[in-house]
């Protein structure tokens, strides 16, 4: 795999842990299958803007790979599947990925730092750490320790910060926390930031210009507003299956053709708001991707319960109606296509 030090940025489909009906882990993983032409590779993402027509083996492009976060269900899987996800992912992405980054945040440091020392191990390219979310830090100081020692466990490995409070319930602002993070963090590299707060996510950007941090961001509805802001990239669920779309979007925003670039934001959010009145969730993102890329990603783990029939047939009908969905494969489409 490449340097670590190599900047995470572009377009990351968060990775799905695909299972059996009964909870098990599968032993295949979506890296390593062939995937449809015109399909954004499952939970990869290119490095630059470029919307292109991609394969199993990228022939031109850099890609990164994210593992073990919220859309692969991470925090329900035992320590040990959580290493076997990451070993599958590192060992069947070498040579084909520039990075596999590891999310190792836990409710407890101790497992933390062993998934951290773990990633190291087997050859990561770097780790990332939600904020610990039952027993919770009550301020940045008390935060930055803990994320300070997850980050020692593997401390040739890049550390990167998930910023989602809307499911930790820590309130600290991204801005409040990045001041100074690398003088007590010194492999720190960036943030998810998986807010609406676009302020906080503006001043991120803003006063931390200089030090070259990786901006993903983590809201895909909003992802041109943020790219305004100075996004450097994004991760999300929806990107494995309007990777596509999302990459003609960010095209358009880098030749400056805001107009167009507006117009596949709209067409990304009529989708989005479809499925989120129908209800939204890591379920329902299992359910998609089964339809789209054909491959069964199976249930969810309990507490999260399987996607509805009725959801599965409403959202089949619109991804047919999107021209998103065919039985013979992805194919390239107009943008009049989103309507």
């Amino acid at each position: 795999m490449a340097s670590p030090k190599k900047k995470l940025q572009g377009l990351v489909a968060a990775a799905i842990t695909p299972m059996t009906e009964n909870g098990s882990i599968l032993r295949y993983f979506p890296v390593s299958l062939p995937l449809k032409q015109g399909f954004l590779s499952l939970h990869f993402q290119t490095r630059s803007w470029r919307s292109r027509r991609y394969s199993f083996v990228p022939l031109t492009d850099s890609l990164f790979g994210t593992v073990n976060g919220t859309t692969g269900e991470g925090l329900s899987l035992s320590i040990s599947e959580r290493r076997r996800v990451a070993e599958e992912w590192v060992t069947k992405g070498r040579n084909k990925l520039d990075q596999v980054v590891i999310h190792v945040g836990a409710l407890s440091l101790k497992e933390s730092q062993e998934l951290a020392q773990h990633a190291a191990e087997i050859g990561a390219d770097g780790i990332a750490v939600i904020a610990p979310f039952f027993l919770k830090p009550w301020n940045k100081d008390v935060l930055i320790s803990f994320l300070k020692e997850v980050a020692a466990a593997a401390p040739a490995l890049p550390f990167y910060y998930y910023h989602i409070p809307a499911l930790t319930g820590i309130k600290i602002r991204a801005e409040e926390l990045l001041d100074g993070i690398q003088d007590k963090i010194p492999t720190f590299q960036g943030l998810k930031f998986s807010d609406t707060d676009l302020l906080d996510f503006g001043q991120c950007v803003d006063q931390n210009r200089q030090r070259q941090f990786a901006f993903l961001f983590g809201v895909d509805e909003q992802l041109l507003s943020a790219l305004v802001m100075g996004a450097t990239g994004a991760v999300g669920s929806t990107y494995n299956y309007l990777g596509k779309k999302t990459n003609q979007m960010l095209e358009a925003f880098e030749r400056k053709d805001f107009s167009v670039a507006l117009n596949y934001q709209f067409c990304i959010q009529r989708f989005i708001n479809f499925v989120v009145k129908l209800g939204f969730g890591v379920s329902q993102t299992k359910a998609i991707m089964t339809l789209v890329s054909g491959i069964p990603m199976g249930p969810p783990r309990l507490p999260l319960q399987k996607a509805s029939r009725e959801f599965t047939d409403n959202v089949e009908a619109k991804l047919k109606s999107l021209d998103f969905l065919s039985f013979t494969g992805l194919k390239d489409r107009n943008l009049e296509a989103c309507g």
